[in-house]
């Protein structure tokens, strides 16, 4: 936990909406769960980044925005008021949500967007979670700029399971466009081409001194010779995979996901869109000015933003003068490196942090990824790209799929979404151009209560092989295991880890492979779940679980909220 002088620092500054919550926290014994209020003004400003000035979408005119701090076992609320002119609704990424899908936010999944000047307070409890989340924008692209950190304190008197930290920061990794985002992704669809990749990645909303105009938008970091620092790491971009990584600094991970994972030790992370990242730094190195840097992981032959983001880690009394020295990242297709560093990634699975994996499976799910064109004539070729679970394009419902289950709502969405593709193939092999006949629909696949549930996701050739990082809404899953090629029923599963596996929310699936998860339906609703690489998710790469109510009231979903927007 960091210091009480970190967390004055940490909380300095950020404005009465934050103070106003952290108050009321302050009012309740240590015992008993807090109440944190927080205000979210989601209203228009102009920011500039890399000589560019733009409007931007923003949560109270910051960028990133405010971070939400909370103790394990607080209630959260979280009112939003929209001033912006597009609709919105904010995902809490990470966050459970037991029975109350309604505060989980995925326009049309749990939730209709909030309308220009109406407001949705999210009203959630945080549960047997701790650590490092982060909350986001969940429709159009406008998560681009919408978004900040979550951080969960383990309860009063409850110690991280590695060293006491001296003190702590955020790092949010993101993406910055010199001209309007929501323009850029109109623009690419009315042709039927991928929008342009961004101009900039950055470190906390900045860019760093390897673009033009950095001189006020770098961030630094001041450490003290000797100390630990922990530093909460989250990939907010919208379509990149990221390394990073210190100069001179070894970083040794102790969380991902908000879950607790055997300490390792690295000199690079790799952490794609929607996960986050806890490392312990040690500040040993002699004193001098150490870049942080950021740049993307691809190892696919496709076109990306491969600029590196840089911020500075400054030990006390040097001066800025001071030229900073660069890490050595990856290369950008170091598969072996991704491979390599995922494989270390283990739950700590202690007798106080258990790793309860499924080992005994009621449904096997096998769904494959695949990229298809269908016709459009307007667009520059005759077509336009589109992106399938099991060779279905998902279509989004104009009513909230949440809603439709809750209130029997019929013909909004069927639950006949395949367990397995309707075509086995070749899936991992030379690159297949055939049109499959995807279909565009909005199926689902409904779960029993309580069951256990092991999903291949096998990455295949159609168009194109690429790495896809794949979040669950509502639920943690174990990924008992990984490989390259196409998946074997008969040999796989032998080789999976289900006694420490790594336990997390978004996982990537490697390019040109498959990935196994397993995870225990207990929580009740429709949950929403989907590829992080907006441009994918856009082109239909998602669907969602309707998980049925279990026994008794206490099992089932609960009532929404009065003022739960209206479509």
């Amino acid at each position: 936990m960091a210091s009480t002088s970190s967390w004055n620092r940490i909380f300095c500054g950020l404005g009465a909406f934050v103070l106003f919550g952290l108050f009321l926290g302050s009012l309740t014994s240590p015992a008993e769960a807090a109440i944190k209020k927080y205000q979210f003004d989601i209203q228009v400003k102009n920011v500039s980044r890399l000589c560019h000035a733009k409007p931007i979408v923003t949560v109270n005119g910051r960028f990133p925005g405010p971070t939400i701090y909370v103790r394990e076992g607080d209630r959260v609320l979280v009112n939003v008021t929209n001033y912006a002119q597009y609709n919105m609704s904010i995902h809490w990424h990470g966050l459970k949500q037991y029975r109350n899908g309604w505060a989980d936010g995925p326009a049309y999944v749990t939730q209709c967007p909030i309308q220009t000047g109406n407001r949705y307070t999210y009203d959630f409890n945080v549960t047997g979670q701790r650590g490092t989340l982060w909350w986001h924008a969940h429709i159009l692209w406008l998560r681009a700029t919408v978004y900040g950190a979550i951080v969960i304190m383990p309860k009063q008197g409850t110690p991280f399971p590695f060293p006491q930290p001296y003190k702590e920061a955020e790092i949010i990794l993101g993406e910055w466009w010199n001209v309007d985002v929501e323009q850029v992704v109109k623009q690419g669809n009315n042709m039927g081409l991928p929008p342009n990749s961004s101009d900039a990645h950055t470190i906390n909303g900045k860019p760093g001194p390897l673009f033009p105009c950095f001189e006020k938008h770098t961030f630094a970091m001041e450490v003290e010779q000797g100390k630990t620092y922990l530093l909460r790491i989250i990939n907010a971009a919208l379509n990149d995979e990221l390394f990073f990584g210190i100069a001179g600094h070894n970083l040794t991970v102790v969380e991902v996901d908000a879950v607790y994972t055997k300490p390792f030790t690295t000199q690079a992370i790799l952490i794609a869109p929607g996960q986050t990242t806890n490392v312990l730094v040690q500040a040993n190195q002699v004193p001098n000015r150490y870049f942080m840097a950021a740049r993307p992981f691809m190892d696919a032959p496709l076109q990306i933003d491969n600029k590196t983001a840089a911020a500075i880690l400054q030990y006390r009394g040097v001066p800025n003068s001071v030229l900073p020295i660069l890490p050595q990242l990856p290369s950008p297709n170091d598969t072996a490196f991704a491979l390599g560093y995922n494989k270390k990634l283990k739950s700590l699975n202690t007798p106080k942090f258990p790793a309860n994996v499924p080992l005994k499976v009621d449904r096997n799910l096998f769904y494959t990824i695949g990229f298809g064109k269908e016709s459009c004539p307007s667009c520059l070729n005759g077509t336009r790209f589109v992106a399938s679970l099991n060779n279905i394009s998902f279509e989004m419902p104009q009513v909230a799929l949440l809603q439709a289950h809750y209130f029997n709502i019929k013909g909004v969405f069927k639950t006949n979404f395949p367990d397995k593709p309707p075509t086995p193939f070749n899936y991992t092999g030379a690159p297949l151009t055939a049109n499959l006949g995807t279909s565009t629909g909005t199926r689902l696949s409904k779960i029993s209560f309580n069951s256990t549930v092991e999903l291949v996701l096998q990455d295949t050739n159609l168009l194109t092989v690429e790495s896809h990082p794949f979040h669950l809404h509502g639920y943690n899953f174990f990924v008992v295991g990984t490989g390259i090629g196409n998946f074997d029923p008969a040999k796989d599963p032998a080789k999976y880890n289900l006694v420490d596996p790594v336990e997390r929310n978004t996982v990537g699936v490697p390019t040109g492979g498959w990935t196994a998860i397993r995870f225990r339906a207990d929580n009740p609703g429709v949950w929403f779940m989907h590829c992080h690489l907006e441009l994918h998710t856009g082109w239909g790469l998602k669907t969602a679980f309707v998980v049925e109510d279990g026994p008794g009231s206490d099992h089932s979903v609960l009532p929404p909220p009065k003022d739960l927007p209206a479509c």
